[in-house]
Protein backbone atom coordinates (compact mmCIF):
# COMPACT_ATOMS: atom_id res chain seq x y z
CA UNK A 1 0.00 0.00 0.00
CA UNK A 2 1.43 3.47 -0.96
CA UNK A 3 1.04 6.97 0.47
CA UNK A 4 -1.28 8.83 -2.15
CA UNK A 5 -0.50 12.32 -0.53
CA UNK A 6 1.71 13.64 1.89
CA UNK A 7 0.81 17.34 2.51
CA UNK A 8 3.66 18.75 5.31
CA UNK A 9 5.83 21.25 5.92
CA UNK A 10 8.68 20.04 7.04
CA UNK A 11 10.73 23.45 7.45
CA UNK A 12 8.13 24.18 10.50
CA UNK A 13 8.30 20.38 11.55
CA UNK A 14 11.26 19.49 14.64
CA UNK A 15 13.44 16.60 14.10
CA UNK A 16 11.90 14.85 17.03
CA UNK A 17 8.50 15.23 15.09
CA UNK A 18 9.84 13.83 11.82
CA UNK A 19 11.32 11.61 13.65
CA UNK A 20 7.86 10.63 14.82
CA UNK A 21 6.12 10.91 11.66
CA UNK A 22 8.54 8.31 9.53
CA UNK A 23 7.58 5.86 12.50
CA UNK A 24 4.11 5.99 12.65
CA UNK A 25 3.67 5.41 8.76
CA UNK A 26 5.39 2.38 9.96
CA UNK A 27 7.63 -0.15 9.13
CA UNK A 28 8.43 -3.91 8.93
CA UNK A 29 11.10 -3.59 11.19
CA UNK A 30 12.52 -0.33 13.54
CA UNK A 31 13.62 1.91 11.33
CA UNK A 32 14.17 5.04 12.14
CA UNK A 33 15.77 7.82 10.70
CA UNK A 34 16.25 11.68 10.45
CA UNK A 35 16.50 13.87 7.40
CA UNK A 36 17.24 17.32 7.62
CA UNK A 37 14.16 19.64 7.23
CA UNK A 38 15.78 20.97 3.79
CA UNK A 39 16.29 17.90 2.05
CA UNK A 40 12.33 16.45 3.32
CA UNK A 41 10.95 19.79 1.90
CA UNK A 42 13.02 19.07 -1.41
CA UNK A 43 12.16 15.69 -1.85
CA UNK A 44 9.56 13.54 -2.91
CA UNK A 45 8.03 12.53 -0.15
CA UNK A 46 5.63 9.91 -1.67
CA UNK A 47 8.80 7.80 -3.47
CA UNK A 48 11.08 8.41 -0.15
CA UNK A 49 8.50 6.54 2.01
CA UNK A 50 6.93 3.99 -0.70
CA UNK A 51 10.71 2.45 -1.09
CA UNK A 52 11.63 2.93 2.43
CA UNK A 53 8.59 2.13 3.94
CA UNK A 54 5.64 -0.59 4.66
CA UNK A 55 2.82 -0.68 6.87
CA UNK A 56 2.48 -3.12 9.74
CA UNK A 57 -0.58 -4.03 11.48
CA UNK A 58 -0.81 -2.28 14.48
CA UNK A 59 -4.01 -3.21 16.10
CA UNK A 60 -6.48 -4.00 17.50
CA UNK A 61 -7.82 -7.55 17.17
CA UNK A 62 -11.32 -6.42 17.26
CA UNK A 63 -14.14 -6.91 15.36
CA UNK A 64 -16.25 -4.67 12.89
CA UNK A 65 -18.99 -3.88 11.26
CA UNK A 66 -20.11 -7.00 9.30
CA UNK A 67 -22.95 -7.32 6.86
CA UNK A 68 -22.22 -10.62 4.85
CA UNK A 69 -21.44 -14.40 6.19
CA UNK A 70 -21.95 -17.81 4.68
CA UNK A 71 -21.05 -21.25 5.58
CA UNK A 72 -19.78 -24.48 3.41
CA UNK A 73 -22.87 -27.10 3.35
CA UNK A 74 -21.48 -30.35 4.46
CA UNK A 75 -18.46 -28.55 6.54
CA UNK A 76 -19.18 -27.64 10.02
CA UNK A 77 -16.63 -25.67 11.07
CA UNK A 78 -15.61 -23.57 8.35
CA UNK A 79 -17.21 -19.93 7.87
CA UNK A 80 -16.99 -17.22 5.73
CA UNK A 81 -16.98 -13.26 6.32
CA UNK A 82 -17.46 -10.09 4.42
CA UNK A 83 -16.50 -6.84 6.39
CA UNK A 84 -17.62 -3.34 5.71
CA UNK A 85 -14.21 -2.42 5.13
CA UNK A 86 -11.60 -5.02 5.97
CA UNK A 87 -12.68 -7.84 2.83
CA UNK A 88 -13.38 -11.37 3.29
CA UNK A 89 -12.09 -13.90 5.83
CA UNK A 90 -12.46 -17.35 6.51
CA UNK A 91 -12.65 -19.57 9.58
CA UNK A 92 -11.88 -23.21 9.97
CA UNK A 93 -12.42 -23.85 13.95
CA UNK A 94 -16.08 -22.47 13.88
CA UNK A 95 -14.91 -18.82 14.62
CA UNK A 96 -11.87 -19.67 17.35
CA UNK A 97 -9.14 -17.70 14.70
CA UNK A 98 -9.67 -16.17 11.02
CA UNK A 99 -7.28 -15.40 8.45
CA UNK A 100 -8.05 -13.22 5.60
CA UNK A 101 -8.25 -14.82 2.02
CA UNK A 102 -9.29 -11.64 0.07
CA UNK A 103 -6.06 -9.18 0.57
CA UNK A 104 -3.93 -8.51 -2.33
CA UNK A 105 -6.68 -9.88 -4.80
CA UNK A 106 -10.19 -8.44 -4.00
CA UNK A 107 -9.79 -4.92 -4.37
CA UNK A 108 -12.38 -3.34 -2.30
CA UNK A 109 -12.68 -3.78 1.15
CA UNK A 110 -16.69 -3.40 1.79
CA UNK A 111 -18.31 -6.98 0.79
CA UNK A 112 -22.32 -6.60 0.47
CA UNK A 113 -22.60 -10.88 0.15
CA UNK A 114 -21.16 -13.84 -0.25
CA UNK A 115 -22.49 -16.96 -2.06
CA UNK A 116 -21.17 -20.63 -1.89
CA UNK A 117 -22.42 -23.71 -4.68
CA UNK A 118 -23.75 -25.88 -2.52
CA UNK A 119 -23.12 -28.29 -5.64
CA UNK A 120 -19.45 -27.10 -5.79
CA UNK A 121 -19.12 -26.02 -2.31
CA UNK A 122 -15.26 -24.76 -3.68
CA UNK A 123 -17.08 -22.36 -6.10
CA UNK A 124 -17.73 -19.20 -4.04
CA UNK A 125 -19.03 -15.57 -5.52
CA UNK A 126 -18.46 -12.27 -3.60
CA UNK A 127 -20.72 -9.28 -3.95
CA UNK A 128 -19.00 -5.90 -3.12
CA UNK A 129 -20.61 -2.64 -1.57
CA UNK A 130 -22.24 -3.27 1.99
CA UNK A 131 -25.89 -4.10 1.68
CA UNK A 132 -26.56 -1.53 5.18
CA UNK A 133 -26.02 1.95 3.56
CA UNK A 134 -24.65 3.88 6.48
CA UNK A 135 -23.60 7.84 6.08
CA UNK A 136 -20.12 5.82 5.90
CA UNK A 137 -20.54 3.11 3.50
CA UNK A 138 -18.61 2.47 0.80
CA UNK A 139 -19.12 1.49 -3.08
CA UNK A 140 -18.52 -1.89 -4.30
CA UNK A 141 -16.37 -2.71 -7.64
CA UNK A 142 -18.45 -5.47 -8.70
CA UNK A 143 -18.37 -8.86 -8.51
CA UNK A 144 -15.08 -11.55 -7.73
CA UNK A 145 -15.33 -15.58 -8.20
CA UNK A 146 -13.08 -18.34 -6.43
CA UNK A 147 -13.10 -21.56 -8.24
CA UNK A 148 -10.74 -22.99 -5.17
CA UNK A 149 -12.83 -22.81 -1.47
CA UNK A 150 -11.39 -18.38 -1.62
CA UNK A 151 -7.89 -19.11 -1.76
CA UNK A 152 -7.52 -17.14 -5.68
CA UNK A 153 -9.85 -14.72 -6.89
CA UNK A 154 -11.28 -13.41 -10.25
CA UNK A 155 -13.08 -10.37 -10.77
CA UNK A 156 -16.37 -10.64 -12.61
CA UNK A 157 -17.54 -7.78 -13.73
CA UNK A 158 -20.52 -5.57 -12.53
CA UNK A 159 -18.15 -3.03 -11.63
CA UNK A 160 -20.78 -0.19 -11.47
CA UNK A 161 -23.68 -2.40 -9.62
CA UNK A 162 -22.61 -0.46 -6.47
CA UNK A 163 -23.92 -2.65 -3.71
CA UNK A 164 -24.37 -5.97 -3.93
CA UNK A 165 -26.99 -7.27 -1.31
CA UNK A 166 -27.26 -11.00 -2.74
CA UNK A 167 -26.18 -13.67 -4.75
CA UNK A 168 -27.73 -17.00 -5.26
CA UNK A 169 -26.06 -20.01 -6.52
CA UNK A 170 -28.09 -22.88 -8.54
CA UNK A 171 -28.75 -25.89 -6.45
CA UNK A 172 -27.91 -28.46 -9.25
CA UNK A 173 -25.78 -25.95 -11.58
CA UNK A 174 -23.04 -23.63 -11.00
CA UNK A 175 -22.45 -22.04 -13.44
CA UNK A 176 -26.46 -20.62 -12.80
CA UNK A 177 -26.43 -17.63 -10.71
CA UNK A 178 -28.80 -14.56 -10.06
CA UNK A 179 -27.35 -11.26 -8.08
CA UNK A 180 -29.20 -8.47 -6.72
CA UNK A 181 -27.65 -5.30 -7.47
CA UNK A 182 -29.07 -1.99 -5.19
CA UNK A 183 -27.03 0.06 -7.42
CA UNK A 184 -24.78 3.46 -6.67
CA UNK A 185 -25.72 4.74 -3.45
CA UNK A 186 -24.58 7.93 -3.72
CA UNK A 187 -26.41 8.58 -7.34
CA UNK A 188 -28.88 7.62 -9.60
CA UNK A 189 -27.08 5.11 -12.32
CA UNK A 190 -29.25 2.35 -14.84
CA UNK A 191 -27.00 -0.54 -13.36
CA UNK A 192 -29.42 -1.78 -10.72
CA UNK A 193 -31.70 -4.50 -10.32
CA UNK A 194 -31.37 -8.31 -10.48
CA UNK A 195 -28.85 -9.70 -12.52
CA UNK A 196 -28.19 -13.76 -14.09
CA UNK A 197 -25.16 -14.95 -15.70
CA UNK A 198 -25.60 -18.59 -17.55
CA UNK A 199 -22.01 -19.09 -17.77
CA UNK A 200 -20.11 -19.03 -13.78
CA UNK A 201 -19.63 -15.06 -14.40
CA UNK A 202 -18.30 -14.78 -17.48
CA UNK A 203 -21.46 -12.59 -18.54
CA UNK A 204 -24.03 -11.34 -17.16
CA UNK A 205 -27.43 -10.22 -17.85
CA UNK A 206 -29.85 -7.67 -16.57
CA UNK A 207 -33.34 -9.21 -15.84
CA UNK A 208 -35.38 -7.18 -14.07
CA UNK A 209 -34.54 -3.08 -14.04
CA UNK A 210 -37.54 -1.01 -12.82
CA UNK A 211 -35.91 2.44 -12.82
CA UNK A 212 -32.48 4.02 -12.06
CA UNK A 213 -33.17 4.71 -8.34
CA UNK A 214 -34.77 1.93 -7.91
CA UNK A 215 -32.25 -1.60 -6.83
CA UNK A 216 -32.48 -4.79 -6.03
CA UNK A 217 -31.38 -5.91 -2.23
CA UNK A 218 -32.57 -9.07 -1.56
CA UNK A 219 -32.87 -12.27 -3.37
CA UNK A 220 -34.32 -15.46 -2.49
CA UNK A 221 -35.08 -18.69 -5.14
CA UNK A 222 -37.82 -21.55 -4.25
CA UNK A 223 -35.82 -24.57 -3.05
CA UNK A 224 -38.80 -27.13 -4.60
CA UNK A 225 -38.24 -24.94 -8.09
CA UNK A 226 -34.91 -22.91 -9.16
CA UNK A 227 -36.64 -20.86 -11.48
CA UNK A 228 -39.15 -19.60 -9.35
CA UNK A 229 -37.56 -16.33 -7.60
CA UNK A 230 -38.73 -13.68 -5.26
CA UNK A 231 -36.63 -10.09 -5.47
CA UNK A 232 -36.91 -7.49 -2.96
CA UNK A 233 -36.47 -4.30 -4.76
CA UNK A 234 -35.90 -0.69 -2.80
CA UNK A 235 -35.26 2.57 -3.76
CA UNK A 236 -32.14 3.98 -1.68
CA UNK A 237 -30.03 7.03 -2.44
CA UNK A 238 -27.34 8.25 0.16
CA UNK A 239 -27.04 11.98 -0.28
CA UNK A 240 -24.85 14.36 2.16
CA UNK A 241 -27.89 16.01 4.13
CA UNK A 242 -30.11 13.24 4.37
CA UNK A 243 -31.12 9.13 3.26
CA UNK A 244 -34.00 8.65 0.51
CA UNK A 245 -35.43 5.66 1.56
CA UNK A 246 -38.30 4.48 -0.24
CA UNK A 247 -40.41 4.61 -3.09
CA UNK A 248 -43.47 3.19 -4.87
CA UNK A 249 -41.94 1.27 -6.99
CA UNK A 250 -40.28 -1.27 -4.43
CA UNK A 251 -41.96 -3.83 -3.12
CA UNK A 252 -41.54 -7.32 -3.97
CA UNK A 253 -41.28 -9.29 -7.58
CA UNK A 254 -41.58 -12.54 -9.03
CA UNK A 255 -40.44 -15.18 -11.64
CA UNK A 256 -41.58 -18.14 -12.82
CA UNK A 257 -39.34 -18.73 -15.53
CA UNK A 258 -35.93 -18.30 -14.24
CA UNK A 259 -36.09 -14.39 -14.55
CA UNK A 260 -37.21 -13.86 -18.07
CA UNK A 261 -40.60 -12.21 -16.74
CA UNK A 262 -41.36 -10.60 -13.48
CA UNK A 263 -44.32 -9.23 -11.70
CA UNK A 264 -45.11 -7.25 -8.93
CA UNK A 265 -46.49 -9.51 -6.19
CA UNK A 266 -49.00 -7.27 -3.91
CA UNK A 267 -52.30 -9.83 -2.67
CA UNK A 268 -51.64 -7.97 0.76
CA UNK A 269 -48.81 -6.66 1.03
CA UNK A 270 -48.20 -2.82 1.80
CA UNK A 271 -48.34 -0.50 -1.36
CA UNK A 272 -47.74 3.01 -2.00
CA UNK A 273 -44.55 4.15 -0.44
CA UNK A 274 -42.32 1.16 0.81
CA UNK A 275 -39.35 0.96 1.69
CA UNK A 276 -36.75 -1.88 2.39
CA UNK A 277 -37.79 -5.55 1.94
CA UNK A 278 -36.78 -9.03 3.09
CA UNK A 279 -37.65 -12.04 2.03
CA UNK A 280 -37.61 -15.78 3.50
CA UNK A 281 -38.56 -18.87 1.74
CA UNK A 282 -39.00 -22.16 4.41
CA UNK A 283 -36.99 -25.29 2.85
CA UNK A 284 -39.27 -27.05 5.22
CA UNK A 285 -42.67 -26.27 3.20
CA UNK A 286 -41.91 -23.68 0.49
CA UNK A 287 -45.07 -22.32 0.49
CA UNK A 288 -44.73 -20.69 3.20
CA UNK A 289 -43.03 -17.33 2.51
CA UNK A 290 -42.22 -14.16 5.15
CA UNK A 291 -41.64 -10.35 4.24
CA UNK A 292 -40.33 -7.77 6.57
CA UNK A 293 -41.27 -4.77 4.80
CA UNK A 294 -40.85 -1.00 5.46
CA UNK A 295 -43.83 1.29 4.75
CA UNK A 296 -44.58 4.95 5.58
CA UNK A 297 -48.05 4.26 7.22
CA UNK A 298 -47.03 2.83 10.68
CA UNK A 299 -50.22 0.17 9.71
CA UNK A 300 -48.66 -1.27 6.85
CA UNK A 301 -45.14 -2.38 7.87
CA UNK A 302 -43.97 -5.08 9.70
CA UNK A 303 -43.60 -9.32 9.22
CA UNK A 304 -46.23 -10.67 6.78
CA UNK A 305 -46.52 -14.49 5.80
CA UNK A 306 -47.80 -16.12 3.26
CA UNK A 307 -49.10 -20.05 3.08
CA UNK A 308 -50.14 -20.34 -0.47
CA UNK A 309 -46.94 -19.44 -2.62
CA UNK A 310 -47.27 -15.94 -2.49
CA UNK A 311 -51.04 -16.23 -3.45
CA UNK A 312 -52.38 -13.92 -0.89
CA UNK A 313 -50.25 -12.13 2.39
CA UNK A 314 -51.32 -11.42 5.79
CA UNK A 315 -49.33 -9.36 8.31
CA UNK A 316 -48.80 -11.56 11.22
CA UNK A 317 -46.54 -9.18 13.27
CA UNK A 318 -46.59 -5.13 13.74
CA UNK A 319 -43.81 -5.35 16.59
CA UNK A 320 -41.43 -2.09 16.42
CA UNK A 321 -38.25 -3.69 17.76
CA UNK A 322 -38.28 -5.79 14.22
CA UNK A 323 -38.75 -2.25 12.24
CA UNK A 324 -36.51 0.02 14.01
CA UNK A 325 -33.59 2.04 11.45
CA UNK A 326 -35.69 -0.46 8.80
CA UNK A 327 -32.88 0.71 5.77
CA UNK A 328 -30.37 -0.32 8.09
CA UNK A 329 -31.59 -3.63 8.96
CA UNK A 330 -34.56 -5.64 7.30
CA UNK A 331 -33.17 -8.90 7.19
CA UNK A 332 -35.49 -12.43 7.92
CA UNK A 333 -34.40 -15.93 7.76
CA UNK A 334 -35.97 -19.52 7.58
CA UNK A 335 -35.09 -22.02 9.65
CA UNK A 336 -34.27 -25.28 7.40
CA UNK A 337 -35.73 -27.72 8.61
CA UNK A 338 -38.78 -26.13 11.10
CA UNK A 339 -41.85 -24.33 8.94
CA UNK A 340 -42.20 -22.32 12.67
CA UNK A 341 -38.99 -21.24 13.15
CA UNK A 342 -38.14 -18.14 11.75
CA UNK A 343 -34.96 -14.84 12.19
CA UNK A 344 -35.36 -11.58 12.53
CA UNK A 345 -31.67 -9.55 12.87
CA UNK A 346 -32.17 -5.67 13.99
CA UNK A 347 -30.40 -4.08 16.83
CA UNK A 348 -31.40 -7.87 18.85
CA UNK A 349 -30.87 -10.98 17.54
CA UNK A 350 -34.54 -12.51 17.78
CA UNK A 351 -36.16 -15.71 16.97
CA UNK A 352 -39.66 -16.78 16.74
CA UNK A 353 -41.16 -20.49 16.67
CA UNK A 354 -44.72 -20.22 16.04
CA UNK A 355 -44.21 -19.03 12.57
CA UNK A 356 -42.81 -15.54 12.93
CA UNK A 357 -45.98 -13.94 15.17
CA UNK A 358 -44.58 -13.67 18.09
CA UNK A 359 -40.13 -12.53 18.40
CA UNK A 360 -38.30 -13.64 21.44
CA UNK A 361 -34.97 -12.13 22.45
CA UNK A 362 -33.71 -15.74 24.26
CA UNK A 363 -30.13 -15.61 22.27
CA UNK A 364 -27.91 -13.19 22.91
CA UNK A 365 -25.02 -12.53 20.84
CA UNK A 366 -21.55 -10.73 21.57
CA UNK A 367 -22.70 -7.45 19.98
CA UNK A 368 -25.71 -5.51 18.80
CA UNK A 369 -26.97 -4.24 15.32
CA UNK A 370 -27.03 -7.56 13.79
CA UNK A 371 -27.37 -8.14 9.87
CA UNK A 372 -26.55 -11.29 8.33
CA UNK A 373 -27.34 -14.96 9.23
CA UNK A 374 -26.39 -18.31 7.50
CA UNK A 375 -27.88 -21.54 9.11
CA UNK A 376 -26.56 -24.79 8.20
CA UNK A 377 -29.27 -26.54 5.98
CA UNK A 378 -28.98 -29.90 7.66
CA UNK A 379 -28.33 -28.94 11.43
CA UNK A 380 -29.89 -26.00 12.08
CA UNK A 381 -28.01 -25.14 15.46
CA UNK A 382 -25.27 -24.78 13.84
CA UNK A 383 -25.51 -20.98 12.29
CA UNK A 384 -23.05 -17.69 11.57
CA UNK A 385 -24.08 -14.40 12.31
CA UNK A 386 -22.76 -10.88 11.42
CA UNK A 387 -23.46 -8.11 13.39
CA UNK A 388 -21.36 -4.21 13.97
CA UNK A 389 -18.92 -6.48 16.19
CA UNK A 390 -17.89 -8.94 13.26
CA UNK A 391 -18.87 -11.97 12.85
CA UNK A 392 -19.81 -15.16 15.44
CA UNK A 393 -20.54 -18.88 15.13
CA UNK A 394 -22.50 -21.01 17.48
CA UNK A 395 -22.56 -25.27 17.33
CA UNK A 396 -25.36 -24.92 19.60
CA UNK A 397 -28.52 -23.35 18.72
CA UNK A 398 -26.88 -19.85 19.95
CA UNK A 399 -27.09 -21.18 23.79
CA UNK A 400 -22.75 -19.68 23.30
CA UNK A 401 -21.21 -17.88 20.57
CA UNK A 402 -17.43 -17.48 19.60
CA UNK A 403 -15.90 -14.74 20.37
CA UNK A 404 -14.74 -11.38 18.17
CA UNK A 405 -12.09 -10.26 19.54
CA UNK A 406 -9.88 -12.62 16.91
CA UNK A 407 -11.05 -10.77 13.98
CA UNK A 408 -9.14 -6.88 13.66
CA UNK A 409 -11.70 -5.45 10.86
CA UNK A 410 -12.75 -2.42 13.33
CA UNK A 411 -13.86 1.12 11.42
CA UNK A 412 -12.45 4.09 12.99
CA UNK A 413 -13.65 7.42 12.31
CA UNK A 414 -10.65 9.61 13.00
CA UNK A 415 -6.69 8.69 14.35
CA UNK A 416 -5.02 10.79 16.30
CA UNK A 417 -1.40 10.20 18.47
CA UNK A 418 0.22 11.15 21.49
CA UNK A 419 3.41 12.51 22.59
CA UNK A 420 4.64 9.29 24.36
CA UNK A 421 7.87 7.41 23.01
CA UNK A 422 6.52 4.53 22.01
CA UNK A 423 3.68 7.08 21.12
CA UNK A 424 0.20 5.37 21.55
CA UNK A 425 -2.43 5.38 18.84
CA UNK A 426 -6.22 6.59 19.88
CA UNK A 427 -9.26 6.21 17.67
CA UNK A 428 -13.29 6.01 18.09
CA UNK A 429 -14.47 2.95 16.73
CA UNK A 430 -18.00 2.63 14.49
CA UNK A 431 -20.68 1.03 17.24
CA UNK A 432 -17.84 0.19 19.90
CA UNK A 433 -15.68 2.55 22.22
CA UNK A 434 -13.09 4.88 21.97
CA UNK A 435 -9.38 3.02 22.12
CA UNK A 436 -6.01 3.64 23.12
CA UNK A 437 -3.26 1.40 21.67
CA UNK A 438 0.33 1.33 21.50
CA UNK A 439 2.30 2.10 18.39
CA UNK A 440 4.35 -1.28 19.28
CA UNK A 441 3.74 -3.70 22.16
CA UNK A 442 6.36 -5.58 24.00
CA UNK A 443 6.91 -8.64 25.88
CA UNK A 444 4.89 -10.78 23.44
CA UNK A 445 1.93 -9.24 25.73
CA UNK A 446 -2.34 -9.94 24.53
CA UNK A 447 -3.86 -7.12 22.70
CA UNK A 448 -6.28 -6.79 25.19
CA UNK A 449 -3.89 -6.29 27.76
CA UNK A 450 -2.70 -2.99 26.50
CA UNK A 451 -5.50 -1.43 24.80
CA UNK A 452 -8.10 0.71 27.29
CA UNK A 453 -11.24 2.97 26.48
CA UNK A 454 -10.39 6.81 26.85
CA UNK A 455 -13.92 8.07 26.59
CA UNK A 456 -16.24 9.47 24.80
CA UNK A 457 -17.79 7.65 22.21
CA UNK A 458 -17.86 5.83 19.01
CA UNK A 459 -17.51 9.25 16.73
CA UNK A 460 -15.02 10.29 18.94
CA UNK A 461 -12.15 13.22 17.94
CA UNK A 462 -10.13 12.34 20.86
CA UNK A 463 -7.68 14.95 22.18
CA UNK A 464 -4.44 13.93 24.60
CA UNK A 465 -2.85 16.46 26.90
CA UNK A 466 0.44 17.53 25.18
CA UNK A 467 3.10 16.99 28.62
CA UNK A 468 0.65 14.24 29.86
CA UNK A 469 -1.38 11.34 28.31
CA UNK A 470 -2.68 10.34 31.25
CA UNK A 471 -5.17 13.35 30.31
CA UNK A 472 -7.74 12.50 27.74
CA UNK A 473 -10.12 14.39 25.99
CA UNK A 474 -13.05 12.80 23.85
CA UNK A 475 -16.04 13.63 21.94
CA UNK A 476 -19.58 12.04 21.49
CA UNK A 477 -22.81 12.77 20.12
CA UNK A 478 -24.76 15.61 20.21
CA UNK A 479 -21.66 17.81 21.18
CA UNK A 480 -20.37 15.32 24.55
CA UNK A 481 -17.06 15.86 25.97
CA UNK A 482 -15.07 13.78 28.28
CA UNK A 483 -11.89 13.96 30.31
CA UNK A 484 -10.55 11.00 32.06
CA UNK A 485 -7.47 10.60 33.87
CA UNK A 486 -5.89 7.10 33.16
CA UNK A 487 -3.70 7.52 36.58
CA UNK A 488 -6.73 7.98 39.02
CA UNK A 489 -9.47 6.12 36.76
CA UNK A 490 -11.50 9.77 36.94
CA UNK A 491 -14.09 10.45 33.65
CA UNK A 492 -16.27 13.50 34.19
CA UNK A 493 -18.42 15.13 31.41
CA UNK A 494 -16.53 18.49 30.66
CA UNK A 495 -19.22 19.58 27.86
CA UNK A 496 -20.51 23.23 27.52
CA UNK A 497 -24.14 22.53 29.12
CA UNK A 498 -26.25 19.29 30.19
CA UNK A 499 -28.43 17.79 28.18
CA UNK A 500 -29.52 14.24 26.43
CA UNK A 501 -26.54 12.19 24.34
CA UNK A 502 -29.20 11.00 21.75
CA UNK A 503 -32.35 12.33 23.08
CA UNK A 504 -32.13 15.94 21.80
CA UNK A 505 -32.44 16.61 18.48
CA UNK A 506 -29.64 18.75 16.54
CA UNK A 507 -32.12 21.53 15.97
CA UNK A 508 -32.65 21.77 19.94
CA UNK A 509 -28.84 22.02 20.76
CA UNK A 510 -26.97 25.28 21.17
Amino acid sequence: MGISQINLSFHSISTLAAMKICYLLCCTSILIFILPPSLLAQSNLDSIFENTHHFRFAGPYRGGRCTAVAGIPGDQHTFLMGSTGGGVWKTSDAGQSWRNVSDGQIKCGSIGSIAVSSKAPYIIFVGTGSDSPRGNVSPGIGVYKSEDGGTTWTHKGLDRCGQIGEIVIHPNNPEIVYLAALGNIFKSNEERGVYRSMDGGDSWQQILYLSDTVGAIDLEMDPRNPKVLYAGMWRAERKPWTMIDGGSEGGLYRTRDGGESWNKVTNGLPTGLVGKIGIAISPANPDRIWVIQQAADEEKGGVYRSDDGAKSFSRICRDHKLRQRGWYYSRIFADPLDENTVYVTNTGFYKSIDGGKNFDHTYRVPHGDNHDLWINPSNPDIMINSNDGGATVTLNGGATWSEQNNQPTPEFYRLTVDNQWPFRLYAGQQDNTTISIPSRSSGGLDPKQVWYSVGGGESADIAVHPMDPSIVYATTYSGIVTRINLKTDEVRDVGAYPHYTEGTEQRDLK
